[in-house]
């Protein structure tokens, strides 16, 4: 189990989509292996996270067996990833008034990094940044992200005042820094959106187990 960072972190697993590419499906509740996808993504944030909620709208009794609080979009018409990262850092301004940071994360991608959370921070202290976020062979993951909850009042604004809708449209209004990962044996942010993306994801976990398990015969 990786260490928390030294940065006290909260998560907010983004679970507020309405799965569309899916079919309607649950997505966070598809499983992969032997969890669900929202599964997967809990167990990787929670060795690195002081404390985890996740964003989800319908009924929360759904996720009722996993053990984290379920905060709902508090702005009307599903109107993003933005209205769930607002969503999340209000319920850890108020919940965990020691927490300065949190890393909002996509429910349907079930490989994220070990060090996800502790190169965030770096990358943010390099560039003497506010966000930073994550990035695999050039490509800019921007749900993947570390915030400073103080932020919550301009994103706020942006949302409800503005109708701003697009992540990397509030990026531009902060100084962001980047942390890549690369993409080999496989990217740690690929997703799940399909089907077919669910049997890809079954191939991925398959190798890494393997790969895993021979890592380990070899040191016994």
């Amino acid at each position: 189990m990786v260490r928390p960072v030294a940065v006290p972190t909260a998560a907010i697993i983004l679970a507020g989509g309405r799965a569309t590419r899916m079919g309607g499906a649950d997505k966070p509740l598809q499983r992969l292996g032997s969890r669900p996808l929202i599964g997967h993504v809990m167990a990787a944030l929670a060795a690195q996270c002081a404390s985890l909620v996740i964003n989800a709208n319908g009924d929360p009794a759904r996720f009722a067996t996993l053990g984290v609080p379920v905060v709902p979009d508090e702005l009307p018409d599903f109107p993003g990833p933005l209205a769930g990262i607002l969503a999340g850092l209000d319920h850890f301004a108020a919940q965990r008034p020691d927490l300065e940071f949190a890393v909002s994360a996509a429910t349907d991608t079930p490989f994220l990094p070990d060090d996800l959370v502790t190169r965030l921070h770096a990358a943010r202290m390099a560039a003497k940044a506010e966000i930073a976020i994550a990035r695999s062979d050039n490509i800019v993951h921007p749900t993947f992200a570390l915030w400073p909850i103080r932020l919550r009042s301009d994103l706020r604004a942006a949302l409800v005042e503005e109708d701003l809708r697009r992540v990397t449209s509030f990026f531009a209004r902060h100084a962001c820094a980047y942390a890549d990962w690369p993409i080999a044996p496989f990217d740690p942010f690929f997703n799940v959106n399909t089907p077919d993306d669910l049997q890809r994801g079954a191939e991925i976990l398959a190798a890494r187990d393997a790969a895993v398990s021979r890592a380990a015969q070899s040191q016994t």
